[in-house]
């Protein structure tokens, strides 16, 4: 699993011109995408470093401030671009596998307390973000051999 965390000042998600997700104040993005083999573990690990990872104003983390997150699914994160042109996307997990671990993902935030917006899972996304620093972090958790 990644996860591409971005600090922001604000930030929204819309679908079809509708806004469907949205943090108002300073906080995090997160894109997260779902690779074969994630689970449980990956969920855990990628959950505690958004809301643990001090990269918020005076080192503190989102859990410290109260800070809300934007989670966002983004199979592309997985997109190989070692040859030709064209990306391939063979190493994002399919949809009815991702779905689920990105919920999971977002369920884990909220057990911590933290506010969490979404995005909509497989729908055509227009993200909007005012970068904070700019800060952008990736994390991984691989998946169990």
């Amino acid at each position: 699993m990644k996860a591409v965390l971005q600090r922001v000042t604000r930030a929204s998600v819309s679908v079809d011109g509708e806004v469907v997700g949205a943090i108002d104040r300073a906080g995090i993005v997160a894109l997260v995408g779902v690779t074969h083999g994630d689970g449980a573990d990956q969920v855990e690990i990628v959950a505690r470093k958004i809301a643990e990872l001090r990269i918020l104003d005076g080192e503190t983390s989102v859990a410290d401030a109260g800070a809300p997150v934007l989670v966002i699914s983004q199979f592309t994160l997985y997109g190989d671009t070692r040859k030709g042109r064209r990306p391939t996307w063979n190493a994002a997990a399919p949809g009815p596998v991702a779905e689920p671990l990105v919920e999971a993902v977002v369920a884990a935030l909220r057990a911590r307390g933290v506010e969490v917006a979404t995005g909509r899972f497989g729908a055509d996304m227009a993200v909007e973000l005012v970068n904070d620093g700019p800060v952008t972090l990736v994390v991984e958790a691989a998946p169990a051999p």
